[in-house]
């Protein structure tokens, strides 16, 4: 009977690992269904631009576009009160299936807009208002998605399972872009998808976002939700995060350099691409999509990394370099002749950038209990990338257009810069992980006394 007893024991660890793999799969993949459906917007822009705003500049319908998209980042801080209430207050798994459920609708209304030939004014106003719906979406979905990763990975490998978050993230992009290499390449010709082609993906993406909600519906709830739930802490809201200024300070400091540099490198990349080094479209998305699929594979690398060696020396790694090379990077992709020597240049770039997006999520969740940990996550964070991360491309334009290029490389070296300073001082987070500290009290409370 003892010896049974033993058997069952020590199968529960490996039962217990297939439940968190397949949770963490499955919150992977609706991850990616929703950046897919966002991004779309930025990979498909160049061909529906003029259906919505009329111009005879290519780089003021850009900024026309551009202006939507950075409108879109400004509702993300509701998007990110709104959904860390809802995951601190009723659960992780509510809050990640609210939130694609919010997209799906988002895709669904760009995909039946009106152009301005047939609505007018009204057409670009349909547009923004799917725009803010998907903002507040994203808003929710990074601090949930970030907070249920991190609390369901286990703590030995928290940084690898955790740096999935931005392989799905940046696995939606890459999937918008092969989409729209596909359909440039073999289904229709430029005219085509200027015309009514650009309504694919939103149809594509909407009906992904339907498969992704039935996904999430079998989710368990993480260990770390149910244990505030029962000491009736999961209270979340703006009141309770005030308590900690240290922390939200500190996830706007990471996130500020860190988000700039990644909207640099992945949708601003695609118009730089094309009206400042003057690759073809098909050239332009090739090369995008090869540096999303390089970016895609450092995730996990540097994740495992920052298990051994800590977060803090990774984050220190992408700051300084950062704010060494990103001048003479941009410059040199500037004058990069043709799309290899191009994909090679934006391969060095994410050579640092990984050093943020593969751990600056899960950093975040080690800061805060469990009864804030959404909202703690996903409200500072989205404020950082509303104001330097939703901005990139708009600012890139008006530098371009105001004939100062360079000025908007000073400008990123700048944020990143200032992103240095934080990481420098900062605690490595691995050594001091709240999430652990609280796993660890409960189950030391949990044992009978001797």
């Amino acid at each position: 009977m003892q010896a049974a007893k033993e058997a069952q024991e020590a199968q529960a660890p490996e039962r217990i690992d297939v439940k968190r793999l397949r949770a963490i799969f499955v919150g992977s993949m609706g991850n990616l269904v929703e950046w897919f459906d966002f991004y779309c917007y930025a990979a498909f822009s160049l061909y529906f631009a003029n259906a919505f705003f009329p111009a005879q500049d290519p780089t003021a319908q850009m900024m026309s576009t551009a202006g939507i998209f950075a409108l879109g980042f400004f509702v993300r801080p509701v998007g990110g009160v709104l959904f860390g209430y809802i995951g601190d207050r009723r659960g992780r798994r509510l809050a990640l299936m609210t939130s694609v459920l919010l997209m799906c609708l988002g895709s669904l209304m760009i995909a039946c807009a009106p152009t301005y030939a047939v609505a007018g004014v009204w057409s670009p106003a349909v547009l923004l208002l799917a725009r803010l719906l998907q903002g507040l979406s994203l808003g929710g979905e990074y601090g949930a998605s970030a907070t249920y990763l991190s609390e369901m990975a286990h703590s030995r490998h928290r940084g690898f399972y955790a740096s999935f978050q931005y392989v799905t993230l940046i696995g939606g992009q890459l999937l918008a872009l092969l989409l729209l290499l596909v359909l440039q390449n073999f289904v229709l010709d430029a005219q085509e998808l200027r015309a009514w082609g650009w309504r694919i993906p939103f149809v594509f993406g909407a009906a992904l976002a339907l498969l992704a909600l039935r996904m999430r519906q079998d989710l368990p709830e993480t260990d770390a939700f149910e244990l505030a739930r029962k000491k009736a802490q999961a209270t979340g809201g703006l009141k309770q995060l005030a308590r900690y200024p240290r922390e939200v300070l500190l996830v706007i400091g990471l996130t500020m350099g860190g988000t700039l540099a990644f909207y640099v490198y992945t949708t601003y990349m695609q118009k730089f691409l094309r009206l400042s080094v003057g690759l073809t479209d098909a050239q332009t998305t090739a090369v995008s999509a090869a540096s999303l699929i390089f970016a895609m594979c450092l995730q996990p690398i540097y994740g495992a990394l920052s298990d051994r060696i800590g977060r803090r020396p990774l984050l220190v790694g992408f700051a300084l370099m950062g704010t060494l090379f990103t001048v003479p990077l941009l410059t040199a992709i500037r004058h990069a002749q043709g799309p290899w020597e191009a994909f090679l240049l934006i391969a060095c770039a994410w050579l640092i950038v990984s050093g943020y997006t593969s751990i600056n999520a899960l950093v975040k969740a080690e800061m805060f209990p469990a009864a804030i940990r959404a909202t703690g996550v996903g409200v500072p964070y989205a404020l950082a990338v509303s104001v330097f991360g939703g901005t990139s491309e708009y600012i890139a334009l008006w530098f371009k257009q105001a004939s100062m290029e360079s000025g908007f490389y000073w400008y990123t070296t700048g944020v990143i810069g200032c992103t240095l300073l934080v990481c420098w001082f900062m605690r490595d987070t691995r050594k001091g992980s709240l999430i652990d500290a609280e796993l660890l009290s409960a189950a030391a409370a949990a044992k009978p006394p001797r």
